[in-house]
């Protein structure tokens, strides 16, 4: 069976769709996060299935200037591992490119070191972080 999905740059989400594919691979689901946050993005990829379902995010944060944030890359639970992931963060990085950034970076847990190095072409870097929160 050959499945389409569409992927566009700021294709218009809304919060309870977000909700919905956060909590749909087991995620921390909050009501109003994607409305409060919407507005310090460049801009973020929607991967959608035929019916227009969301099944895949990325959201695309920056500085303003040369540097764009990969942040919450999500996929649909029952739409793992089929290529959706790295489809969105190959338009994305292609968005910000166009955008002028430079740079994109990317924070992610061990776990997902195959997926950002290997089906998405970032390379180690050295970098650091502070929890502000416990």
């Amino acid at each position: 069976m050959s499945e389409a999905f569409t992927y566009a740059w700021r294709d218009p989400v809304s919060d309870e769709e977000m909700v919905d594919l956060v909590r749909s691979h087991g995620g921390n689901d909050v009501a109003g996060w994607w409305e409060k946050i919407r507005a310090y993005s460049l801009g973020w990829v929607a991967a959608r299935d035929a019916d227009g379902l969301l099944v895949g995010f990325v959201n695309v944060a920056w500085d303003g200037g040369d540097h764009a944030f990969l942040v919450d890359a999500k996929t649909r639970g029952t739409h793992q591992r089929r290529g959706i992931g790295a489809a969105v963060v190959r338009l994305a990085a292609s968005c910000a490119r166009e955008s002028g950034c430079e740079w994109l970076h990317v924070d992610f847990e061990p776990e997902l070191r195959g997926f950002y190095f290997g089906a998405c072409g970032f390379r180690p870097t050295e970098a650091g972080v502070i929890r502000l929160r416990s």
